[in-house]
């Protein structure tokens, strides 16, 4: 193909198809670098990866990096979790928001793109995939109404911490009715006096059969849901109140949780300082 013909496509393709600013979709990865590689894996991730492997990609339109010290992990539960084992591991997470109806179109470029860094080595080997997937937006629920930024500006906004949390329904039928109690009734409560502004609610898909073999394939497709809980103060000035035992916290409203479904991961992060290698020696 001509670079005259690949030029003609990016104009083709720019003028159809959807080109809203609603997070239709997410990628969410947590990572745990390997011991000693601490310092390597931030400067590949900062200085390439994040841009190379996520942001110069077509329809992600926002990212971020979060950072978990050792003080954080430690807040983390349950100690038996599904998505994290330890419950500890993965003290990275990134974040991207993908244009809305724009997923596959995403995907068939993001396969291709790291098949391409993977062969010119350009990937960091030294780190394992804790909690890696590509998810749906289905809900937001907001704090204070419509005053505030919405969802599309969360992760460009200075929010000074996030707290992702995974539930798994109790079954896929479950999973519906869990959703739904959550985004009219239990989210609304823990939002009202609470530090996070604003909880978006996903649900996974499965990777490709393409994906990269270093990342294991989605579990939970037909149960579970991820939290992203935005908040406006460290995680660590309010995890006791509002996020130390979310069993107890549901038990103070309606004790549907138990019935609906189960907790798989409660975790605080704050950002990261890009171009920086702040928080790296806070995390063992």
């Amino acid at each position: 193909m001509s670079e005259d013909t690949r030029s003609g496509v990016y104009a083709e393709l720019a003028a159809v198809g959807p080109y809203g600013v609603h997070p239709g979709h997410a990628l969410i990865t947590m990572v745990e670098p390997h011991p000693g590689h601490e310092y390597a894996y931030n400067r590949w991730y900062e200085d390439d990866h994040y841009y190379a492997g996520a942001m110069a990609m077509p329809w992600i339109f926002a990212g971020r990096r979060w950072v978990a010290t050792r003080d954080l992990q430690l807040l983390r539960y349950p100690e038996k979790s599904a998505v994290a084992q330890p419950v500890t591991a993965g003290c990275y997470l990134s974040t991207y928001w993908i244009t809305e109806g724009r997923y596959d179109d995403h995907m068939k470029w993001t396969v291709a793109i790291n098949k391409r860094l993977n062969h010119d080595s350009r990937v960091h080997q030294a780190r394992t995939h804790v909690f890696t997937a590509f998810q749906d937006h289905v809900a937001t629920v907001y704090r204070d109404g419509a005053a505030g930024p919405r969802d599309h500006h969360a992760l460009d906004h200075p929010y000074k911490g996030l707290v992702v949390e995974v539930i798994d329904a109790e079954g896929p039928r479950r999973r519906s009715e869990l959703l739904e109690w959550l985004r009219t009734s239990e989210l609304p409560r823990r939002l009202a006096g609470s530090p996070a502004a604003m909880v978006t609610v996903f649900r996974p898909t499965p990777l490709p059969l393409e994906r990269m073999t270093y990342v294991r394939q989605v579990e939970g497709v037909d149960t579970r849901l991820t939290l992203l809980w935005f908040l406006e103060r460290d995680p660590r000035e309010c995890w006791d109140e509002h996020f130390a035992d979310t069993a107890a916290l549901d038990a103070g409203g309606s004790g549907e949780l138990g019935r609906l479904g189960r907790i798989e991961l409660v975790a605080p992060f704050i950002p990261t300082v890009p171009g920086t290698d702040r928080y790296v020696g806070e995390l063992r």
